[in-house]
């Protein structure tokens, strides 16, 4: 067991008098980007961490991060419970680094635990307001509450993976956890599945369209999304009531609509495998 005083950095015991989003796999490529805009945007920001050495500077010294030093499938469940008490919204960017150990290794079901055991955690402690809950997935993955046009060829290619690659498997049930075990009037969390094409890497915001459902194959076909686009639709979604009502219980697929250099192979990375990396 974590020791729990031990695990709290001593940012993290200010007193958080704005609104507050937890943020998991914050050390990842797409979810540090998502804490500096929920911090450029004046909100409080909880992550928990095994290592802070990914994180730049400039969100480290910010006075509105907190930082729990922690495995996050080795707290106990009322360590969760303390942890995501006072949050209005948790936003998960875990997924499995593209190598051997990532793909194959422990924890094979790191995404859906952690949202399992999150959601536990909320509904433990009986908000009185309903919480937000951002889970960024895959455009591999497909929306079974909708007659999603998946050709015959895609369906083959996507069993396979679920054979063979356990990270699409963990992805597809935490999608499903979401739809069917929190499903659409749950008391005390509101959902949403953000799910970009494959991910490259860019140092600015560009437009990108948001669909309800993939517009194209994201094996054949795919399309590509930055993660600085990733991370700002994400802090759209915690931020601006609008947006969120307009997402909430859904899977919106996110595609760039232009980019801004020519796309390298080598920058392009298989998101239905992995979403943090």
């Amino acid at each position: 067991m974590v020791d729990f005083q031990a695990t709290v950095s001593k940012k993290s015991n200010r007193k958080e008098l704005g609104v507050t989003t937890l943020v998991v796999g914050a050390s990842g490529a797409t979810g540090r980007l998502l804490v500096e805009q929920l911090l450029e945007r004046g909100q409080y920001v909880k992550i928990i961490v095994r290592s802070t050495a990914n994180l730049p500077v400039i969100v480290m010294s910010h006075d509105n991060l907190s930082v729990i030093d922690a495995s996050l499938l080795d707290l106990s469940d009322n360590e969760m419970a303390q942890h995501v008490s006072g949050c209005v919204a948790l936003v998960s960017c875990l997924g499995h680094r593209l190598s051997v150990k990532g793909i194959f290794g422990s924890p094979r079901l790191l995404v859906v635990d952690a949202t399992r055991r999150l959601c536990n955690a909320v509904k433990a402690n009986k908000p009185k307001e309903l919480v937000k809950f951002v889970l960024m997935n895959t455009a591999g993955n497909s929306n079974r509450d909708l007659n999603e046009h998946i050709s015959f060829a895609q369906r083959v290619v996507i069993g396979l993976f679920r054979l063979l690659l356990p990270p699409h498997v963990d992805n597809q049930n935490a999608a499903d956890y979401q739809r069917t075990q929190i499903g659409q009037n749950d008391e005390s969390i509101e959902w949403t599945v953000v799910r970009p094409d494959n991910l490259i890497n860019e140092t600015e915001t560009t437009e990108f369209a948001v669909h309800p459902s993939p517009i194209r194959s994201a094996i054949f076909d795919a399309g590509v999304t930055s993660r600085i686009n990733v991370g700002c639709f994400m802090a759209d979604l915690i931020s601006d009531d609008t947006t969120w009502n307009e997402w909430k219980g859904k899977m919106p697929v996110i595609y760039n609509k232009k980019t801004r250099n020519s796309i390298r192979r080598k920058q392009v990375e298989f998101s239905f495998l992995t979403s943090s990396t």
